[in-house]
C-alpha cells in the first residue's frame, strides 16, 4: 500500500513539473494595447444647420443628455431616437437580439437646468446660452467640438470622445449641442 501511495506521489509530482510552456499561449499585449488605444485627437467641421432651435432637436439633446442607455433609459426616447440600436452594416435575422443603445449620461459629470444627477466633475452647463454664448465667451462651433472631441483644447480631458470613438453620430452631437444652448 506505501508502494503505491509513493507511486502514485511520484506520477503526480511530475505531472506538475512538466514544461507546459509550448501549450500555453502568449498573446502579443503590445497589439492588443495597440487596438485598444485612442484615435489622434480631430477637429470636426459642424455640418450646416448642426445647431437648431428645432424643438425635436432639443428634445432629441435633452434626452441623450439624461440617460445612460436604451435598456435603462428614463421613459421612451423622442422621435428619432431608439433604445436599441442596429450596428452599421451588419443584417440581424430573425431572433437575433439587437443591443441597447449607450446615450451620453451627460448627467453624471456636468449639472444642467433640470437635470437629475451627480453633476460636480464636469463644468456646470447651467444657463450656458446666457453667460457663454449670448456674452460672447464661446460660440455653437465650440460647443459642437467640446462634444465631438473635447482633447483638442484640453488633451488630458476626462470627458468621452463621442465622434472619434463612434459613441455617437454626428447628428446626436449636434442635437447635444443645441439641448445645451437652448433656452431653458
Amino acid at each position: 500500500m506505501k508502494k503505491t501511495v509513493m507511486m502514485s506521489l511520484l506520477v503526480g509530482a511530475s505531472l506538475f513539473a512538466t514544461d507546459y510552456s509550448k501549450v500555453i499561449t502568449h498573446p502579443d499585449a503590445s497589439a492588443m494595447i495597440q487596438k485598444d488605444l485612442l484615435a489622434p485627437a480631430k477637429v470636426y467641421t459642424m455640418p450646416a444647420g448642426c445647431i437648431t432651435t428645432d424643438p425635436a432637436a432639443i428634445a432629441r439633446g435633452k434626452y441623450i443628455f439624461n440617460n445612460l442607455n436604451g435598456k435603462k433609459a428614463k421613459k421612451n426616447p423622442p422621435k428619432g431616437l431608439s433604445r436599441k440600436q442596429m450596428k452599421p452594416g451588419k443584417t440581424y435575422l430573425p431572433g437575433q437580439k439587437i443591443p441597447y443603445k449607450q446615450y451620453g449620461n451627460c448627467v453624471a459629470c456636468h449639472n444642467i437646468e433640470g437635470a437629475r444627477g451627480a453633476g460636480n466633475v464636469g463644468p456646470d452647463l447651467s444657463h450656458y446660452k446666457e453667460n457663454f454664448i449670448d456674452s460672447g465667451a464661446r460660440d455653437n462651433y465650440f460647443v459642437f467640438q467640446k462634444i465631438a472631441d473635447a482633447r483638442i483644447d484640453n488633451p488630458t480631458t476626462h470627458m468621452t470622445i463621442n465622434l472619434t470613438t463612434k459613441l455617437f453620430t454626428p447628428r446626436e452631437v449636434c442635437d447635444i449641442a443645441s439641448y445645451i444652448v437652448s433656452p431653458k
